[in-house]
């Protein structure tokens, strides 16, 4: 992954270019991390060789895991960064479409770029802070 600042007055903003077989979720992470990010949104175009999408069962308090394993046009990626109790974490939600234009999305789990991914990051002037909530499960936004 390749990352430029593109804007800096008040609020950093990024262009994030990936590569054929970067895999997204964790090179996003680890460029939050670098950045030392506390609050961001993001989107993004492109295409994926696989990816593994996330549909969040309710009753089991865990995502379900839905692997595509073909390559498909990245429609829509939106998404996130708010701290975690570990650091920056990534709340990044994707629709993707088939050869036959049939499109799936959901949270994204893991995917492999082929042959980009292009990304618009920006830094909100303010931070975001995510918790742990007992009744979902999940570490959600407290503001």
């Amino acid at each position: 992954m390749k990352s430029k600042l593109i804007h800096a007055d008040g609020q950093r903003t990024f262009a994030l270019v990936f590569d054929t077989g970067d895999e997204v979720v964790s090179s996003l992470s680890d460029f939050a991390r670098q950045q030392g990010l506390s609050a961001a949104r993001f989107t993004g175009l492109g295409a994926f060789s696989d990816v593994v999408l996330g549909y969040f069962d309710w009753e089991k308090k865990d995502y379900e895991r839905i692997p595509l394993t073909e390559q498909v046009e990245v429609v829509s990626f939106v998404g996130d960064v708010a701290l975690g109790d570990k650091g920056p974490k990534l709340h990044p939600h994707v629709v993707v479409s088939k050869r036959d234009g049939s499109a799936w999305g959901g949270h994204l789990l893991e995917a492999h770029v082929r042959p980009t991914l292009e990304v618009v990051l920006t830094e909100a002037p303010a931070h975001l802070h995510r918790r742990h909530d007992p009744e979902s499960g999940l570490a959600l936004i407290r503001l």
